[in-house]
């Protein structure tokens, strides 16, 4: 009778198995389908690629939910779901998806334009500038970082910053705008080329740092290399919540972008919302949903243009990648979430750790009490330390003060602590005080993280305008290059010694 009953139960079993199957696949069979979907009608003239770095669903959802308002991308009639992993990793790095999404070939992680062979890569930037468009890349992290550098470089790691400024000045691209170039001068090359700087002012360059200049910039200005006179923090824009308004945004670099480049012929712009990803490193949900929303607000210039060219413009809207393992929903508040509590928070971690905590310890020295930084805390994040906390979510419980205190004497002393298993699960690579401040802010919103690094789910993609249909259904990060290339009316994937 056993026999029988486990006959039967493994019956039960593979039946339901392949039940399941044929009903998963046409779901399996519509997503190759969607990925060799390339688009045959007229060329698109103006192309917007969008990517926000470390931007995956929940980024979207938790940025739609603290603003309360529905993101713009999120309005695009094309919603697609894209596959991310590398060639050589199943969680993927900025360098391989950003040649994936650049060229339409898989590669492994740190290569920029080259395939797993090194062979050089032709990139849909370098076929629109062939084809005689305009090419306009923007980045709020340094301009030669992994993201923008795999549209106009080809080196076989990411950190050969100073060949990526080379190649930038190299490219013949008509604009480059956003954070700067991180080693122009070779300091950190082994065969330094020179000043990559002067290398582009000899190419017909005009560089632009301070902001007044550069909202006078006309299509008459020539090729353009501009980046944020204040780069706070390893050549990148300051985070939207520290900027101030001598700062040049992302949206701003956007819209100068779209005046210096629209021509007769077109023209192709890359857009990237790379402190999305930074952030979310840090597990500092405010400092990347405000520069979520404020990578939304270049979208949305985008979509203005779109209107006085409907039939002629592509938008496309996608990650790289998603960031930190963020989850929307924590333990700590069951099914409740509270964003509005994120907006007490009036700094990012970096600011906070450059500024305002490297002041306090310069001044209290070996002297420096918890009791002393508790007024910082509640002045830059809201949490406090008196009251009830079953009456006010922003008042810390009594293990969320220890919290606090242990990591206040982690960052204090200066110690090698972190280099543990248990310090890294608790701060990762960041400085203690911080990273906590925000896990505690975050979960008392109803945040969580899993990680301080890049995660294996899928992305959003969404599109509007020409081929937009193309960008339904369920592909790999490859194919939105081929999807992108066809609606150019360009080869879909050609090495460069292929030309």
């Amino acid at each position: 009778m056993n026999r029988i009953l486990s006959r039967l139960a493994r019956t039960a079993l593979f039946g339901a198995v392949a039940a399941t199957l044929l009903c998963l696949a046409p779901v399996f069979t519509a997503a190759h389908a969607a990925g060799g979907a390339l688009y045959s009608g007229a060329p698109a003239k103006y192309v917007f690629f969008f990517i926000g770095d470390g931007m995956g669903i929940p980024q979207r959802a938790a940025a739609s939910a603290y603003s309360g308002k529905t993101l713009v991308m999120d309005t695009f009639p094309a919603q697609g779901l894209t596959t991310t992993r590398a060639n050589d990793r199943f969680i993927t790095g900025s360098a391989a998806s950003a040649t994936a999404l650049a060229s339409g070939t898989k590669t492994n992680i740190n290569y920029i334009g080259v395939d797993p062979q090194f062979r050089p890569l032709k990139t849909v930037a370098e076929l629109a500038k062939e084809k005689g468009m305009k090419v306009g890349i923007v980045s709020s992290v340094s301009i030669d970082h992994a993201t923008p550098a795999a549209f106009y470089a080809h080196v076989k790691t990411r950190k050969m910053y100073h060949e990526i400024d080379h190649a930038l000045a190299e490219s013949g691209f008509d604009y480059f705008g956003g954070g700067g170039l991180k080693d122009p001068k070779g300091k950190k090359s082994d065969k330094p080329l020179g000043d990559a700087i002067a290398k582009a002012k000899a190419n017909g360059y005009r560089i632009v740092t301070d902001k007044d200049e550069f909202m006078q910039l006309t299509p008459r200005s020539g090729k353009v290399l501009a980046w944020n006179e204040w780069l706070q923090d390893s050549g990148a824009l300051p985070y939207v919540i520290d900027s101030r308004p001598q700062d040049i945004t992302l949206s701003e670099f956007t819209a100068k972008g779209i005046e210096l480049l629209e021509n007769p012929k077109g023209f192709f712009m890359m857009v990237e919302g790379g402190k999305i990803d930074w952030a979310c490193h840090a597990n500092d949900a405010t400092s990347a949903l405000t520069n979520n929303l404020e990578f939304d607000k270049s979208v949305q210039l985008a979509v203005d243009f779109a209107k006085k060219h409907p039939d002629e413009t592509l938008i496309l809207v996608t990650g790289d990648h998603e960031c930190g393992g963020l989850t929307l929903g924590f333990a700590g508040t069951k099914y409740q979430s509270f964003f509005d509590v994120l907006s007490k928070q009036n700094i990012s971690y970096v600011q906070f750790d450059q500024d305002v905590m490297a002041q306090f310890k310069k001044s209290a020295g070996k002297a420096a009490s918890f009791d002393a930084v508790k007024p910082l805390i509640t002045k830059h994040f809201g949490l406090r330390f008196a009251g009830d906390p079953a009456k006010d979510r922003l008042v810390l419980a009594p293990f969320e003060r220890k919290m606090l205190a242990d990591a206040f004497r982690r960052s204090v002393s200066g110690s090698s602590e972190k280099s543990g298993e248990e310090e890294y699960l608790l701060y990762g690579e960041y400085d203690p005080m911080s990273v906590t401040i925000t896990h505690i802010l975050n979960q008392k919103a109803g945040l969580g993280w899993t990680s301080y690094k890049h995660t294996g789910v899928p992305v959003s993609t969404s599109a509007m305008g020409v081929g937009a249909e193309t960008f339904n259904g369920m592909y790999d990060n490859t194919d939105v290059a081929k999807k992108v290339m066809a609606i150019m009316g360009v080869p879909a994937r050609v090495h460069i010694a292929e030309r």
